[in-house]
């Protein structure tokens, strides 16, 4: 993530003696509306969190310069002074947008505007006098550079680290009152946080017309994006929007429902064969979306939305409707006794409240008109069963994430020409280091950038290029600043996590590379790393298996050694959509039972960290396909993996004594491959330390 030369890549033998490795590379202002939540018992168990303490941030790493300090006060303090007039005692502010997007316009990065933390994932909870950040593993080390001294960081998983839940029960007063915005929650998340707070006799609140944090942020908050939308060509899509409606509508249909609310901007992009530029990294556009049974709405900023993509929504029967009049139209389909389909996961909690109050409102007119036996009663027994919520996993999530001839095709073709790029990046940076250019962590991922944007159907990267050396790449989601970066160094590691949006699909790839001679420690970690990759990439496994079962397969080399890994090893990948996406994922979180399919991708990428020293991460993405066993038992399909990733993998870093016979197999034909799907770049691939062995 191209000159010619005429040596070819040589296999790696299962001999260990003499051995010798490849060149690198060859040459609103009033009060706001609030909603307060009747408090119902807790549905679930909630661990105690008695005598759970945290330590500021502060205490765990440097204090950051006075300034940055200064402006986190600042904005706590201006956010506080809005509690009085809206009657709360707490305020928490998620990562998400209004759609529970990942990545997110700027206009919308509310806990980062507030925390000064960056990370993709995390929630901040503000009181009258204390302010925490809860995030993953991901970012634990990240977190303790960008947070000031006001913040205590909250290491969510660990043991001995409350919940936001559990935190705010313990320090507010019995009878307090918690304010969030519903837009920026998802209606089970919304539903678990009122559950939860009702233990100390909490009160949720919700403020519908404003929301806090850009009352404080003012003229200096980014605009809305106003880009405008493109349509997805067939040729890449696959399947007509036309029929992508028809299915969705037979699902209705079998399921009683007459409608569904479609939040999820990814699964309006892929159902309507249309692509926007709203967000980083992600090719899609803010919207929402309902589709009955003879008809469809699309709530867009209309100005996003020129000819060609207004006569494609004509064609298929959408209609277009202003992106803020979403709750009106939820209202009145309510008042009509429509039964909504929602996902409860996905769709906020502003639209399912709104729904369901408009939902009692219908029943109470109706009991009305039946004690008054008016003639508009008589005429309502038509609609005797009245508007009901069904709540359901979104049906487009499924048939989303299983590709489709077309698709699984453009994914192929762009990581042919991804592969292209990264060999030219490779080449180019070793050429620098041999010539002992400094390059920082920022340069090398423009560099990239430059290469790919070459690349024919090149769109965005698909996430912030994560370029770490040394210590940085410890830090799993790292992002490197050009006032704070660091400069390659050839006695250190150096790690690569990338990826690419195409007109035709979506890349990400991590390799870790040394450009001097590692430690035999780093050499051990490495191999463990490799080892697990391998065993996943090879695994075969019965139908209708949930991706955690698979999840010890890559881990169980590092296992035993005594270590391990803080994130999954797989998840999702859309094609020409989001780098993450569900409902698919390998991870040791076993909730998620979703089972593997033929058509998902899936990213393979474990890896292995030393905070505060390196990092190490392999990353290819796979496609699950059915796998032709010599038995059936059970009369099942058997399913396995082919790869989309075709990058050399460093063999300088590889301690060969680890390695099994099959296992050098395995690596000599995954350069094979590589070299004969491309070898337009392959063939120039004389890696120092990259690729194999020579002369066995």
């Amino acid at each position: 993530m191209h000159s010619l030369s005429s040596h070819l890549t040589r296999p790696l033998s299962s001999s260990f003696s003499h051995f010798r490795f490849l060149s690198f590379f060859h040459s609103p202002n009033s009060h706001p509306k609030s909603f307060s939540i009747s408090q119902k018992p807790p549905t679930f168990s909630i661990r105690s969190c008695t005598s759970i303490s945290a330590k500021p941030s502060s205490d765990l790493r440097p204090k950051r310069r006075a300034a940055a300090s200064d402006s986190s006060d600042a904005k706590l303090r201006a956010l506080r002074n809005l509690f009085p007039g809206v009657g709360i005692d707490a305020y928490v502010i998620p990562s998400q947008d209004a759609h529970q997007s990942e990545f997110i316009a700027e206009c919308y990065m509310r806990r980062t505007y507030i925390s000064g933390f960056t990370g993709s994932a995390g929630t901040a909870v503000v009181t009258k006098d204390k302010a925490a950040l809860w995030t993953d593993g991901r970012y634990f080390l990240q977190a303790e550079k960008q947070l000031s001294s006001s913040w205590i960081l909250m290491r969510a998983g660990n043991f001995g680290v409350p919940t936001t839940i559990e935190w705010l029960n313990d320090v507010l007063a019995p009878g307090g009152r918690v304010g969030i915005d519903p837009f920026l929650f998802s209606s089970d998340a919304a539903e678990e946080l009122k559950q939860g707070i009702a233990k100390n006799n909490h009160e949720l609140v919700f403020l519908y017309d404003k929301n806090l944090v850009d009352e404080i942020w003012k003229d200096s908050r980014p605009e809305p994006p106003n880009k405008p939308i493109r349509v997805h060509e067939l040729k890449y899509a696959g399947v007509d929007v036309a029929s992508k409606l028809s299915s969705l509508r037979n699902e209705l249909a079998a399921a009683g429902s007459s409608a569904i609310v479609i939040s999820m901007l990814d699964e309006i992009a892929w159902l309507l064969n249309l692509r926007g530029s709203d967000v980083p990294h992600s090719p899609v556009m803010y919207a929402y979306l309902i589709v009955e049974i003879d008809k469809a709405k699309l709530f867009v900023d209309t100005s996003k939305v020129g000819a060609d993509v207004l006569g494609h929504l004509e064609n298929a029967g959408i209609e277009l409707r202003p992106y803020d009049s979403i709750l009106s139209e939820v209202e009145s389909l309510a008042a009509k006794g429509a039964k909504i389909w929602l996902d409860a996961s996905s769709v906020n909690a502003a639209i399912v409240h709104t729904y369901n109050t408009a939902c009692e409102k219908y029943y109470e007119s109706l009991e009305r008109k039946r004690k008054s036996k008016t003639k508009a009663y008589e005429d309502s027994n038509g609609w005797s069963e009245g508007p009901t919520g069904m709540y359901r996993v979104s049906p487009i999530s499924l048939a989303k994430a299983l590709k489709n001839d077309a698709e699984l095709e453009g994914m192929r073709n762009c990581h042919l020409r991804d592969a292209a790029a990264l060999t030219q990046f490779w080449v180019w940076i070793e050429e620098q280091i041999n010539k002992n250019v400094k390059l920082t962590e920022v340069e090398v991922a423009e560099k990239l950038l430059e290469f790919r944007s070459t690349q024919p159907g090149f769109l965005d990267t698909s996430f912030d290029t994560i370029s770490g050396s040394g210590a940085n790449g410890a830090i799993i989601h790292y992002k490197p600043e050009p006032d704070s970066c660091s400069v390659l160094d050839k006695k250190k590691l150096f790690l690569l996590d990338s990826g690419a949006q195409y007109v035709d699909g979506t890349t990400d790839i991590t390799r870790t590379v040394h450009f001097g001679e590692p430690t035999a420690h780093q050499k051990d970690c490495f191999t463990r790393v490799l080892q697990g990759h391998i065993a996943l990439d090879q695994a075969v496994f019965p139908e209708n298996t949930p991706g955690f079962v698979l999840d010890a397969f890559a881990r169980s080399f590092l296992w035993k050694i005594g270590l391990d890994y803080r994130h999954g090893t797989g998840h999702g990948v859309g094609a020409a959509l989001n780098v993450h996406e569900g409902p698919q994922s390998i991870s040791f979180r076993y909730g998620n039972t979703t089972p593997l399919q033929s058509g998902m991708i899936v990213s393979n990428e474990p890896g292995y960290y030393e905070d505060h020293a390196f990092g190490i991460r392999i990353e290819n993405l796979l496609v699950v396909k059915e796998v032709d066993t010599p038995n059936r038992f059970g009369g099942i399909e058997y399913l396995g993996f082919e790869k989309l990733t075709f990058v050399p993998i460093q063999a300088k870093l590889i301690e060969l004594s680890l390695l099994s016979a099959a296992e050098f197999d395995w690596l000599n034909d995954y350069h094979s491959q590589g070299a004969h799907r491309s070898h337009h770049c392959w063939m120039v691939l004389l890696v120092n330390g990259f690729g194999t062995t020579q002369d066995l």
